[in-house]
């Protein structure tokens, strides 16, 4: 209820009755009253302050009751009181008439004491019960919140789709995946030469930005591992031309990286074929990817120059009609032997 004593508004245009039931409430502790002679001043009252029960007679002149109540349930800020007719009329039709019209309850006069005080009182528990079964709606609404802001935080959005149609992240195959691997140069020498505070919130900084510059391009951010960031374009969401979408974003996030201090640099990677997806673990649990391409994106990136996006010479045949680039020569990658690598510079 709005306050530790209910606020009621009684109701009444003859006022030895407004006098002999007010009386009868504050005997039964009621002593929060307000009394109004009218409909229209009743009105008034319940638009200026908050009321836990409004208890309106029927008959009364210009505006009877049953007005009162219809514009009591009509407005959506009072709609909630709850009201108890009062009236001397018992007849069947009328009581019919204000519970279809939405009042808590009616009594007819005069009235039986023990059933008004009953009757309050199972109206303003009932109140009490709504008020209280909000707030437990309200609660589990910002629990919802918290839990899909912890999945934003471990999962691509692909992946909480998918999680909340079905309950689950199957493991599969994804073929014609467009990986980007990108980390930041001699982070670690930084880390040794300033305070943790300072590391931490810059580079918390930077990686809003580039989460926001992924997410700009149709990537999806798989994961941040210490210093690097991975992300696919084409994995869990569908996008035209993978490849294309990671060289833009790629350079697009060398250009980020210079509007956030401490201006670090990085290198980038990136590498396009089929990956295999899914979550692992238990207790903390991490959408994560395998295989050949994944390796070769985080090869790729370690062999880049600062500030620059590389990708093997024959990734490269696969966009040549709209990526500008040149060569860097020949690298010697682990597992895959002597492979050309190129530097991309622009996207036509």
């Amino acid at each position: 209820m709005s306050q530790a004593v209910p606020a009621i508004l009684l109701v009444d245009d003859d006022e030895g009755n407004r006098y002999t039931l007010a009386r009868r409430l504050r005997r039964e502790s009621f002593t929060d009253i307000t009394e109004a002679v009218d409909g229209r001043t009743a009105l008034t009252i319940l638009r200026e302050r908050p009321f836990d029960l409004v208890l309106l007679d029927v008959m009364m002149p210009e505006m009877d009751g049953y007005e009162v109540l219809s514009q009591i349930k009509s407005d959506m800020t009072l709609r909630d009181i709850p009201v108890i007719m009062i009236s001397a009329l018992d007849a069947i039709d009328s009581v019919v008439r204000c519970i279809e019209m939405g009042a808590e309850d009616y009594l007819p006069k005069p009235f039986n004491p023990t059933l008004l005080k009953a009757r309050i009182g199972a109206s303003l528990e009932k109140r009490r019960l709504r008020f209280q079964e909000e707030a437990y709606l309200r609660q589990i609404e910002t629990e919802k919140r918290r839990s899909d802001e912890l999945l934003h935080a471990v999962l691509p959005p692909g992946a909480i789709r998918e999680l909340k149609a079905t309950n689950e992240v199957l493991p599969r195959r994804y073929e014609g995946v467009a990986v980007l691997y990108c980390d930041i140069v001699e982070f670690t020498a930084y880390c040794d030469r300033n305070a943790p505070e300072k590391v931490v919130a810059e580079l918390q900084s930077l990686i809003e930005e580039f989460e926001r510059i992924v997410a700009t391009h149709g990537l999806e951010k798989i994961k941040t591992i210490g210093d690097a960031l991975m992300a696919t374009a084409g994995l869990l969401q569908p996008i035209d031309e993978p490849l294309v979408a990671a060289v833009r974003c790629a350079l697009d996030l060398v250009v980020g990286t210079q509007r956030v201090s401490p201006h670090w640099g990085i290198r980038v990677g990136i590498h396009y074929g089929p990956v295999v997806a899914g979550i692992v673990g238990k207790r903390q649990f991490l959408f994560d990817l395998w295989g050949d391409t994944v390796n070769m994106a985080a090869r790729v990136c370690a062999c880049a120059e600062v500030n620059s996006v590389f990708m093997s010479s024959l990734e490269w045949m696969r966009i040549r009609s709209c990526c500008q680039a040149k060569t860097r020569g020949t690298f010697a990658l682990k597992g895959k032997g002597n492979i050309e690598l190129v530097e991309c510079l622009a996207i036509k």
